[in-house]
């Protein structure tokens, strides 16, 4: 039991290394954009992109980014399991919803040209 409570533990301890090497790729990626001031856009644009790409890799590894992919992979699962409206469907309702605002903006006119109308009356 003591022999698996600290491989855990160095498990744990070798994710946060992991997590903050990803950081550090991270931000010196950014720092490289702005520490290559002087270059082409391209070159700077690709320090951002290579840095962020080398701190994926890195959290990839760690059990964190083990589990964030799972949890990508089965998003994907379910938005692929989404019976999505066909076109007439979705024009059939945007239809509805402002036909609906229509009436309700006329009902509304309605009702506050008539309190208007109301309290003039009685203000005289």
């Amino acid at each position: 039991m003591g022999a698996a409570r600290m491989s855990e533990q160095a498990g744990g301890m070798a994710d946060r290394f992991k997590i903050a090497a990803a950081v550090a790729l991270a931000l010196a990626g950014l720092a490289g954009f702005y520490f290559l001031g002087e270059r082409a856009m391209i070159i700077r644009v690709f320090a951002v992109l290579a840095g962020f790409a080398a701190a994926a890799a890195v959290f990839a590894t760690s059990q964190p980014g083990r589990e964030f992919y799972g949890y990508s992979q089965e998003s994907i699962a379910e938005t692929k399991k989404v019976v999505w409206p066909t076109r007439k469907e979705t024009l059939q309702t945007t239809g509805i919803v402002f036909a609906f605002v229509v009436v309700m903006a006329l009902f509304l006119w309605v009702v506050d040209v008539s309190l208007l109308w109301i309290v003039k009356k009685l203000l005289g």
